[in-house]
């Protein structure tokens, strides 16, 4: 690394900490160095001070002792350094960077100046990344949906070129996160003036306005190693390693480069993300701990990405119906305002449905798109709404009727992923609306058929040898055949109702979170989904016709060794081998041994509640207290990264209804406490399953955070209305 820069990183650094210590001295006079600070809505107090350093920053004194970690780094001899050993000046220095800009951060928000505001658009920018939103995003990043996330930081020379960058990185499905500025600009300012949509939606998030504010992203990344790596506050190496290796993260910087964008840059080196710049600066290949090709350049805007994207090494394959607008996930979550729709159907507008049959190979001929109804076209023109029935019929020669289900379910992510189309809903209750920008661009009816027909293709392309998609636009149609639909519905949910765990001899894994969390095994049964709520035992049959070799495997049950709490032969000697040993056996079907491991990805928390002899469960996302006296965040600490957490099990929302649901410790008898927001959720299908288990008024005798949030309340509550848990053996 040349002089030029090191001098650059480390007068950025010295800026940075002095301007950390004057703001800290400031705070500690004015609020006292017992004042307490957390960010929002995580567990990890400080979190890249606390992963690689091990401290827990609680207070404003507690942030005077990570800032002298900051100040040893810039100049000390190696023997000398706090937490870690010798990298070299400029790169100690980055990391004293980031120590320093988290503590301004956490400064900026003691004041009340964080989520930060652009004074002339009145934009509010996202500020900390809480740990809600990390799990909310873990299943994508594990699943190759999201292969990785990029920091833009700067202004790109004019707006069209900043759109244009923007839109690539949509299209190839990356998170991108905005900071930075140049001479008053930035790549936000930019997207607001050509009216892009911001925010997690379509996965373009302004962190704010500064470099500094790169610290945001960079806490969200140190922390996938503490949320799905398992790894421990401390282990600094394992932690920059874990980054380098598992979190796919790049930085393009556009515009000047400044001594605090270099300095922020070689702390990011550390934990092993390059930066490529559109500005002539020199190509840095250093070697050392966790360090490749870190800075290269290029002029080129149209070629930056696919720059970014081959140093980075991300491997990304886009399958791209041919239509007029974009496509990817990264359009699923626009969201298309009535001002803003050109036509619209189903919603309770128009009669609509959406139908997934399966056919004989001869019955159908294949990509074939047909649109019923004699003047569609000229009712399609004149907007506004319209009846609408899909019906995409499917043939394969491993095709099954179970599938027809699994395929119907994609249809939401088919339509979503196109730029200016919108998709709500399932079967008889969808709703879809297409965008007057979508309608300008040349979007038809007829692409709602071919996007159909190349996804279902390119996400089931081992099962699925011919696609036939008919559309219907007239009432009286849609009106016929949605009952057929319907009729289809029934004898379905009938056959798959019926699929129960000891009906079948095979359960399926699900190994995609190994790519975050090695040790985690998700085992899979008919009535027991991932506890990411995303698959269930039909995906995972789908999934590993389509792809043998994939994550989801079979498991043979074997033998069963335990029928209480769900063991069998087969299901231990498969988490043997794809745990590398880590998990001995499992038990199904209870909370207190040897329950399933979590990987951080789960939509709730079941925990045990000893005083009232019964379990509590929270979602993510519930940022209040619980009987345990952990909110949410805090117990994730503690229930993911791959380990059996006897007392505590990470599930997927819909695991509560189920049968199987803690069978082995007395089923939902058990639920003493539940947020009002999961009551509320499932009160229709819980209320069918606590009177099949005999107790038809159980939703109404447990406790959810209106009626209390501390044990002692609890179990008053629970006394006074006659909670069954309370007559139940011991679950300990």
């Amino acid at each position: 690394m040349s002089k030029i820069i090191a001098s650059a990183a480390i007068r950025g650094a010295s800026r940075l900490v002095k301007q950390a210590e004057e703001m800290l001295e400031k705070a500690i006079t004015e609020k006292g160095a017992d004042f307490t600070f957390e960010f929002p809505d995580t567990a990890y107090y400080m979190p890249l001070i606390y992963a690689l350093t091990g401290f827990a920053v609680k207070n404003l004194a507690d942030m005077k002792v990570a800032l002298s970690m900051a100040k040893e780094q810039l100049h000390s001899e190696p023997e000398e350094k706090i937490w870690k050993p010798y990298l070299g000046e400029a790169l100690d220095s980055g990391m004293a960077s980031l120590f320093a800009e988290e503590i301004i951060m956490a400064l900026r928000y003691i004041y009340g100046l964080e989520p930060a505001t652009d004074p002339e658009t009145g934009y509010v920018y996202n500020g900390f990344i809480t740990d809600t939103i990390q799990r909310n995003l873990g299943i994508q990043l594990v699943d190759g949906t999201m292969p990785g996330f990029a920091a833009v930081i700067g202004a790109a020379p004019d707006d069209d070129t900043a759109v244009s960058i923007i839109r690539e990185l949509q299209e190839k499905n990356i998170l991108i996160f905005l900071a930075g500025q140049v001479n008053g600009n930035s790549v936000t300012k930019q997207l607001l003036r050509k009216g892009v949509e911001l925010g997690w939606d379509t996965r373009i998030v302004p962190v704010g306005p500064d470099t500094e504010h790169t610290i945001y992203p960079l806490d969200w990344s140190i922390r996938a190693s503490l949320i799905f790596g398992g790894k421990k506050p401390g282990d600094f190496k394992g932690h920059l390693k874990y980054t380098k290796d598992r979190v796919f993260a790049f930085a393009l910087v556009l515009g000047e480069l400044d001594d605090i964008k270099w300095t922020t840059g070689a702390g990011a080196i550390n934990m092993g993300y390059p930066a490529i710049c559109d500005t002539d600066v020199p190509v840095i290949h250093p070697t050392g701990v966790c360090i490749y090709e870190e800075v290269d350049k290029e002029f080129d805007h149209s070629k930056i990405v696919q720059k970014a994207i081959e140093v980075r090494g991300l491997k990304i394959t886009i399958e791209k119906p041919p239509i007029p607008v974009a496509y990817g996930p990264a359009f699923e979550g626009e969201r298309i305002r009535k001002e803003d729709m050109f036509i619209e159907f189903g919603g309770s507008r128009t009669p609509s449905f959406e139908w997934v049959r399966m056919k004989e190979m001869d019955e159908i001929e294949d990509n074939k798109v047909i649109v019923v109804g004699d003047s569609w076209k000229e009712k399609y023109e004149k907007g506004g709404k319209m009846p609408l029935g899909i019906v995409i019929d499917v043939a394969g020669r491993k095709m099954q009727k179970d599938f027809e289900s699994v395929i119907e379910r994609k249809i939401h992510h088919n339509i979503n992923e196109a730029q200016g189309v919108w998709h709500m809903g399932q079967r008889d209750i969808n709703w879809i609306r297409i965008s007057n920008n979508a309608k300008k661009e040349g979007f038809t009816l007829e692409h709602l058929g071919i996007i159909n027909s190349t996804m279902t293709h390119t996400r089931f392309k081992s099962i699925v040898d011919k696609v036939q998609v008919t559309i219907y636009t007239e009432e009286e149609d849609v009106l016929k055949i949605q009952e057929e639909a319907r009729q289809s519905y029934k004898e379905r949910d009938q056959r798959l109702g019926g699929l129960i765990d000891e009906n079948v001899d095979t359960f399926y894994s699900c190994l995609l979170c190994q790519s975050f969390a090695p040790s985690h095994v998700c085992v899979i049964s008919p009535e027991r989904l991932g506890l990411c709520g995303a698959y269930n035992w039909l995906d995972c049959k789908a999934a590993f016709e389509i792809d043998p070799t994939g994550g989801n495997q079979p498991i043979k049950k074997g033998e069963l060794i335990d029928a209480r709490y769900g063991r069998y032969t087969g299901i231990d000697e498969y988490l043997r081998k794809a745990s590398g040993g880590a998990v001995e056996t499992l038990n199904l079907y209870t909370i207190m041994e040897n329950p399933m491991t979590s990987c951080g990805c789960f939509e709730c928390i079941v925990a045990i509640v000893p005083e009232a002899n019964g379990v509590m469960i929270v979602q993510r996302g519930h940022t209040g207290m619980t009987p345990v006296g952990m909110k949410f965040t805090t117990l994730a600490g503690t229930v993911g990264g791959g380990t059996q957490n006897p007392g505590f099990m990470g599930i997927g929302r819909n695991f509560i209804i189920s049968r199987k649901f803690l069978a082995g410790d007395g089923g939902i008898k058990r639920i003493v406490w539940m947020t009002k927001n999961l009551k509320e959720s499932l009160r229709e299908a819980f209320t069918k399953r606590a009177q099949e288990e005999g107790v038809p008024d159980l939703l109404d005798k447990i406790a959810d955070e209106d009626i209390c949030e501390d044990s002692e309340k609890l179990l008053e509550f629970l006394s006074s209305v006659g909670h069954p848990a309370l007559e139940m053996e011991s679950i300990l």
